[in-house]
C-alpha cells in the first residue's frame, strides 16, 4: 500500500498553503450552518432582467472630443467687391484665401493679414478658381469664410431701434443670384433685414454674395418661426406689411408707405402667399407701361426701396 494520498476518493491535490503555515481545516457541513452561496460573477446574466443590447449601453466619452470645438462648417465666397467686404466686416471668420497672380496688387491689406494671422492662401491658376468656385465669374479670388449666423425674429426685433425701419420678407424666393440682387439693393437702400420663412431653403451662397456686390456683409438674415406667430410679432413691434400684387392694389407712388415696413415679396410665378396677402395691411403696385405683365422680384424689391426711402427719410 502506497503513502501516497493520489488514489484517494477525498484528495484534493497539494495544498496551496505557503510553507510552514497551517491550513485551517474547512467546516464540515452542519456544524456552522449551510454554507453562504456564492455571489455571481459580474458576467453571469441575471435571470431576472433581459440581457442589454449594445444600444443599451451608455457611450463610452470621448473626453479629447468633448474638448475640442466643432469644426464650423466653410462657406466660399467670390468676388473682388463680396470678399474685400467680408474683409472690412468679419476678418476673424476668414479661413483661407485663393487669388490669382493678377490680383495680388489689389489684396495686399488682405495677405498681409493672412500672413500675420498665419490664415492659408494659394496662388493659384483661372481653372483652379473655375473649379473652387463652380463658376466662371469669381473675379480672381475666393475666400472660404466661416458663415454668418441667421439671427431669430425676437432676438432682431429686440435690438432694433424706435423709429423708421424696414425689412423685406421673401416669401417662396428661391434663385440665388435673386436674393444676391435683393441684398445689394437693400444695402444700398438702408433695409435692416431680410426676413426668411422657417421652411426656406434660401440662404447666403457664393453666387448669391457675389451678385450683392459686398451688400451680404451689411444686412443681417433673420430666420422665421410659424408664419401667423412672425406676423404677430412684427405687427406687436409696430410693422405694417406691404404686398406687391400685379393688379387690384394701390399705385405704389400714390400710397403712403409705413415708417416701420416689412415688404413682402414672392416668387414670379406664385406670387405671395394667401395667408400673408389677408395679414398684409396695404397692397400696391408699380405702375408702367404694361407691355410686360410685372417685374422681376430683384428689379421690384429695388423700387419699392427706393419709394420707400424717398418717403421715410
Amino acid at each position: 500500500m502506497s503513502d501516497s494520498n493520489d488514489d484517494h476518493p477525498l484528495y484534493r491535490g497539494p495544498s496551496r498553503a505557503k510553507p510552514g503555515t497551517a491550513r485551517a481545516p474547512r467546516p464540515p457541513r452542519g456544524e456552522d450552518g449551510p454554507r453562504m452561496p456564492r455571489a455571481p460573477r459580474r458576467f453571469e446574466q441575471d435571470a431576472a432582467r433581459p440581457p442589454r443590447s449594445r444600444q443599451d449601453e451608455p457611450p463610452l466619452r470621448d473626453e479629447s472630443a468633448a474638448a475640442r470645438p466643432a469644426k464650423p462648417k466653410e462657406l466660399r465666397i467670390y468676388g473682388l467687391n463680396a470678399c474685400l467686404a467680408a474683409f472690412r466686416e468679419r476678418p476673424q471668420d476668414i479661413r483661407k484665401l485663393w487669388l490669382l497672380e493678377s490680383r495680388i496688387p489689389k489684396l495686399q491689406e488682405l495677405l498681409a493679414f493672412c500672413v500675420k494671422h498665419r490664415i492659408g492662401y494659394n496662388v493659384v491658376e483661372a481653372e483652379d478658381l473655375d473649379k473652387l468656385t463652380a463658376s466662371a465669374h469669381h473675379e480672381g479670388v475666393c475666400l472660404a469664410l466661416t458663415p454668418a449666423a441667421e439671427i431669430p425674429l425676437s432676438t432682431w426685433l429686440m435690438d432694433l431701434p424706435a423709429g423708421p425701419a424696414l425689412a423685406i420678407w421673401l416669401d417662396g424666393v428661391g434663385n440665388p443670384h435673386n436674393l444676391g440682387a435683393i441684398l445689394r439693393s437693400a444695402a444700398h437702400f438702408g433695409a435692416q433685414a431680410v426676413l426668411l420663412p422657417k421652411d426656406s431653403q434660401l440662404a447666403v451662397s457664393g453666387a448669391a454674395a457675389r451678385v450683392a456686390e459686398g451688400g451680404a456683409e451689411h444686412v443681417p438674415m433673420v430666420r422665421l418661426g410659424r408664419d401667423e406667430n412672425a406676423v404677430a410679432q412684427l405687427q406687436s413691434a409696430g410693422f405694417v406689411l406691404v404686398t406687391t400684387v400685379v393688379r387690384g392694389g394701390r399705385d405704389l407712388f400714390e400710397a403712403e408707405l409705413p415708417a416701420r415696413c416689412v415688404l413682402v415679396m414672392g416668387a414670379e410665378q406664385t406670387g405671395v402667399g394667401a395667408p400673408l396677402l389677408a395679414a398684409s395691411g396695404l397692397k400696391v403696385e408699380i405702375p408702367g407701361t404694361g407691355r410686360v405683365e410685372s417685374l422681376n422680384v430683384a428689379a421690384a424689391t429695388a423700387v419699392l426701396l427706393a419709394e420707400w426711402r424717398r418717403q421715410n427719410r
